[in-house]
């Protein structure tokens, strides 16, 4: 029995010895991962310290390149600063020396218009020789300046030339109508209102001025709703907005007598176009070619060969038999060449007609529509392209409104405002911008 006793405790302490064989093995590893993760700690720290030490070194040299670049900032605006300020004095310098020049300017011209000479072409050729000089002394300017512009300054050179001849042809036929003026002044009774207005620029206009505004924003590619709205009025409205705001500002402002006539032309044209004729715009379309038709109007077979004379009331102008003459004229050879037409010469006019001229009308075939007022109507034309058929409107300053003709068999239509031609699906012409208009 006791056998068995010691057998039982000969295991006992074995697997006890076992037992703390391998927690003293276990104890061993952990001991030996910890010291490890001692080293691995102070490693880290090591390392932090590496990059604290690092990145103070950056921020000291970033410190010390801000400092650098905003001393140089601050050199430069106080350089800058001086080179402005001596540009604004060189500026008032140049500003004080142009209006002394300008003085003496205009007192050379002023001495030159009291001159009195026997020949206008040697006042003339002194106006454009004087202003040929003051071209050449900008393009020596020009070649001479800080930053020298040679091809600036020889392009100023062929326009002063050029000048310098339109000048002179300008001078010449100025003095020479204003000695008619002077010699025949009843010749004014007999001019109409357009040709007293072109006859005014002529004597009055610069040379670089254009005398139609609106054909040069043509040219020129712009929209000539820009000669009614301010650049940010432009910028800020809609299209719509900007359109009809450009139409409104058309018909309040103060037209001139060629503005006025043609008004007047389109109102009347209206008025036929209305009753079913068919309008050709002679007068605005062909000007100083148009053979003194205005409108022709036809119906059918019938032609009305139509001049209107918008004349104002407070001149006290009236109709002489001189108009009825040349209406009852260009009638004959428009018949002359259109022998199939049944023509009538038609003369509308704000103003009254001399019984003489009333006369020469019933005996000539010539109706006369005497104080027949311009009145306001509907100036939006909505026409239909025959090429596409795309709804296009145009507003009196379009390049194509006197050629666009209204046919209301075709749904076409005049309007009052952008927004009713923009409801009816119709959009802005686009021949202003120099593109081929569709018809």
């Amino acid at each position: 029995m006791w056998v068995l006793y010691l057998i039982c405790f000969i295991v006992f302490f074995y697997a006890i010895g076992a037992v703390y064989s391998y927690f003293n093995k276990q104890s061993g590893r952990v001991l030996e991962n910890f010291n490890k993760l001692e080293g691995l700690k102070d490693e880290l720290e090591k390392r932090k310290k590496l990059y604290e030490d690092h990145l103070q070194e950056k921020e000291k040299e970033f410190i010390s390149k801000k400092e650098e670049l905003e001393l140089k900032i601050s050199k430069d605006e106080e350089r800058l600063s001086k080179l402005e300020q001596g540009l604004d004095e060189e500026i008032n310098k140049k500003q004080v020396e142009l209006a002394r020049q300008q003085g003496k300017n205009i007192e050379i011209i002023q001495q030159l218009a009291k001159e009195k000479s026997q020949g206008f072409p040697w006042l003339a050729e002194a106006y454009s020789d004087y202003f040929c000089l003051q071209n050449l002394k900008e393009a020596k300017y020009l070649e001479r300046k800080f930053h020298p512009a040679p091809v600036s300054a020889e392009r100023i050179r062929e326009i002063a030339w050029e000048r310098r001849t339109i000048e002179k042809k300008l001078r010449i036929a100025q003095g020479i109508i204003k000695y008619y003026q002077s010699l025949f002044p009843f010749l004014e009774d007999w001019l109409d209102e357009r040709q007293d207005e072109l006859l005014r620029l002529v004597l009055t206009k610069n040379v670089e001025e254009p005398i139609e505004k609106t054909e040069a924003y043509w040219e020129e590619g712009i929209d000539p709703v820009m000669m009614h709205l301010e650049k940010e009025e432009y910028k800020k409205l809609s299209l719509t907005e900007r359109n009809q705001l450009a139409l409104n500002r058309y018909w309040a402002k103060q037209k001139n007598r060629i503005e006025a006539g043609r008004a007047y032309e389109r109102y009347i044209g209206y008025l036929y176009e209305s009753d079913g004729w068919s309008v050709y715009y002679q007068g605005i379309l062909e000007g100083k070619e148009d053979l003194g038709r205005d409108l022709i109007c036809k119906k059918k077979r019938a032609t009305a060969v139509i001049q209107c004379k918008r004349w104002s009331p407070f001149k006290h102008k009236i109709i002489h038999e001189n108009h009825i003459n040349q209406l009852f004229g260009t009638s004959i050879k428009y018949r002359i060449e259109h022998p199939n037409e049944n023509i009538v010469p038609k003369l509308y006019t704000t103003t009254i007609v001399s019984d003489k001229a009333k006369e020469f009308a019933e005996a000539l075939g010539v109706k006369l529509y005497e104080n027949t007022p311009f009145k306001s109507y509907p100036s939006i034309k909505c026409n239909v392209s025959r090429r596409n058929g795309e709804k296009i409107y145009h507003l009196p300053f379009d390049q194509q409104y006197d050629r666009t003709l209204i046919e209301e068999e075709r749904n076409e239509c005049y309007v009052e405002t952008v927004a009713e031609a923009e409801k009816l699906g119709y959009r802005r012409a686009f021949r202003w911008k120099g593109r081929t208009e569709e018809k």
